[in-house]
């Protein structure tokens, strides 16, 4: 039996529709309702719960392999921390990219002090294995105590405006929480922003820095690289 077969083990559904309704709900800002009328459209007749259950127990699977396969991110770090609510209670999303705009790590937390901080700062180490030539913040003091503490070696920049990178980054988070009418759980949370970022990083290659035909260079390397990611 090979690999692909025993992922797929006693789904009546083929790979490839599980596959392609998994990619549309994390590459798209579409519901699973949305994607049970596209597939209906093409006469495949499947539930919207069927379809949440393939989200969250395929997209971690795909996102741990993309990951996997990722090729590395830059030197610098822009990190910045968002406020969500989660059944009423505030939470704090923290986030790093890179000088391309590639998502480094998303990490859902209930502070935003130094321990979160320190936290956040060893899992992007985790992550991408070299600590950064720079990295920038806001003047948040946590930010200070973890860089003292965890990366003493490495620049950090906390001029104005210089963080403005980061702070846009949030913005796709925040058009899905709206369409989601926001996180059920922090679990939640963690699990479809970790999906969505590894998703995002693969098929966003910055369309207007390129050409048209560089760009679908790209774009058919990014499928290849789903295909290989959702068949393993």
């Amino acid at each position: 039996m090979t690999r692909s077969t025993s992922l797929y083990k006693r789904y009546r559904f083929p790979p490839s529709i599980i596959q392609h309704a998994v990619w549309l709900y994390y590459r798209f800002n579409l519901s699973h309702r949305d994607i049970e009328d596209l597939l209906a459209e093409r006469g495949i007749v499947v539930s919207y719960e069927a379809i949440r259950l393939w989200c969250n127990k395929f997209g971690p699977q795909y996102a741990r392999r993309l990951k996997r396969r990722h090729a590395g991110y830059g030197d610098t770090f822009y990190i910045d921390e968002l406020f969500v609510k989660i059944n009423g209670v505030q939470h704090y999303l923290w986030r790093a990219i890179d000088q391309d705009g590639e998502i480094i790590d998303v990490f859902v937390q209930r502070r935003r002090d130094g321990k979160a901080a320190k936290r956040f700062f060893k899992r992007l180490l985790k992550t991408n294995r070299d600590e950064p030539r720079k990295i920038v913040t806001n003047r948040l003091r946590s930010y200070g105590v973890a860089h003292r503490e965890v990366i003493p070696g490495t620049t950090h920049d906390t001029s104005q405006y210089a963080n403005n990178r980061a702070e846009l980054s949030h913005q796709p988070t925040r058009v899905r929480e709206r369409s989601m009418r926001r996180f059920k759980s922090s679990q939640q949370a963690q699990r479809f922003l970790s999906v969505h970022a590894a998703i995002y990083n693969l098929f966003n290659p910055g369309r207007h820095l390129v050409t048209a035909h560089t760009y679908q260079t790209f774009r058919a390397r990014s499928f290849a690289s789903w295909k290989a990611a959702a068949a393993a």
